[in-house]
């Protein structure tokens, strides 16, 4: 497929963006520009297709067992770019409960994701 051919789907860049925000990865990951880069602000950004990909099965495996809670999701629409804020509770199987608040920034081009910044913090109980 060529990547700078604009991806034909049902999908709006809102419904895309939240999907990754929300852990919904494999609904999100066909709408990734092959040189995406994916910045965890406070990390080295991650560069690329495979190394975003490898992280989101890494999350997803951290998550297994765990359920998770969006207690707010909201977005912000713009031309070429899409916020994800949102605040989640995440329950492991002990009963451990984390809350975090992040936003998550996305850039697109031709209907795939060629950028996100992610700003996440970890808020007291």
């Amino acid at each position: 497929m060529n990547p700078t051919a604009e991806l034909t789907t049902d999908l709006t860049t809102e419904k895309i963006a939240c999907a990754f925000s929300s852990h919904r990865f494999e609904v999100a990951l066909p709408h990734l520009a092959d040189d995406v880069v994916w910045t965890l602000v406070g990390s080295d950004p991650l560069i690329g297709l495979k190394a975003v990909r490898k992280a989101t099965e890494r999350t997803a495996k951290d998550l297994a067992g765990v359920t998770t809670e969006f207690q707010r999701q909201r977005t912000v629409v713009g031309e070429d770019s899409v916020a994800v804020d949102s605040l989640a509770r995440y329950t492991d199987a002990t009963g451990d409960v984390s809350i975090v608040a992040s936003c998550d920034v996305y850039d697109f081009d031709n209907g795939r994701i060629t950028e996100i910044v992610s700003y996440t913090v970890e808020l007291s109980r």
